[in-house]
């Protein structure tokens, strides 16, 4: 069923939500924006329903920069490997963005700090516009997510370092907005790090699960584990083994670090980075 109406001076998340509860087959999301990509991977992960297959057909160059957030890219690959999302990019973008179902096509406008959701539902025209993005989805490029999705991730973690580190991670990654690394928040190497740190794992360990999952590989933590340590974040300690080089157990390294609970860990690292 299409919405009754126009969907006016609501937000963009509202918009996404009302027509996929609404859609009843498969539904073409044409040059979202970034916040429309952002705001679509929040609902869809929060909705315990059954939602229709999302053909999200977008700029290359805007969902490269919100699947820079990990956040966004591993619920995104959660949502991909459920059967829920599938992305390709578009080169001949429409003006505005559309969400076209089989009973409606909804084109997202702004204006100002203003955003409605303009419903057309003639038959006729909703018809065409399925066939038009049917058509254009087949001849679209697939967009590769790199990004191992956060299931995987969480129950990886949990198996291979300890329950107790998947705990700090989900609360670490919960308290953050954003994971880019980029000054709005921290990556996931130095997440992954920090709540190593918190769990003294070793560098071993945790780098050879980040590459295993797909998070980054050994030499990104080997690297970003030498910038924490340089900046008084996290310590290390080395631990001997039977054959070979020991290897190194990490720590925090701050009692800012170490006073702070899960919730405040990010925030209070992210502001020694700065």
């Amino acid at each position: 069923m299409a919405p009754s109406s126009n969907l006016l001076n609501t937000q963009i998340d509202d918009i996404v939500k009302t027509v996929l509860e609404d859609a009843t087959g498969d539904v073409y999301m044409v040059n979202p924006s970034r916040d429309a990509i952002e705001d679509f991977v929040s609902v869809a992960t929060a909705d315990d329903d059954d939602l229709p297959t999302v053909h999200m057909l977008a700029d290359e160059r805007t969902l490269k920069d919100v699947m820079d957030d990990f956040i966004v890219a591993s619920n995104a690959a959660d949502l991909i490997d459920a059967g829920r999302l599938e992305l390709r990019t578009i080169e001949e973008a429409p003006e505005n963005s559309l969400l076209v179902t089989d009973d409606a096509v909804v084109a997202i406008v702004h204006a100002a700090d203003r955003v409605g959701g303009l419903v057309a539902d003639d038959e006729e025209f909703v018809s065409a516009t399925v066939e038009t993005y049917a058509g254009r989805w087949d001849d679209a490029e697939p967009f590769s997510l790199r990004t191992p999705p956060i299931t995987r991730v969480r129950n990886t973690l949990s198996e291979e370092i300890s329950p107790e580190a998947e705990d700090d991670f989900t609360t670490i990654l919960g308290s953050l907005e954003t994971a880019r690394g980029d000054g709005d928040g921290l990556d996931e190497v130095t997440i992954s790090l920090l709540f190593a740190a918190r769990n003294e794992a070793l560098l071993y360990d945790i780098s050879k699960w980040g590459e295993d999952v797909g998070i980054a590989s050994k030499a990104t933590f080997s690297r970003t584990k030498t910038k924490l340590e340089d900046m008084g974040l996290i310590d290390t300690e080395k631990v001997p083994i039977d054959v070979g080089r020991p290897r190194l157990r990490l720590k925090i390294g701050d009692e800012r670090l170490a006073d702070a609970d899960n919730g405040q860990l990010a925030t209070v690292a992210q502001s020694m980075l700065n």
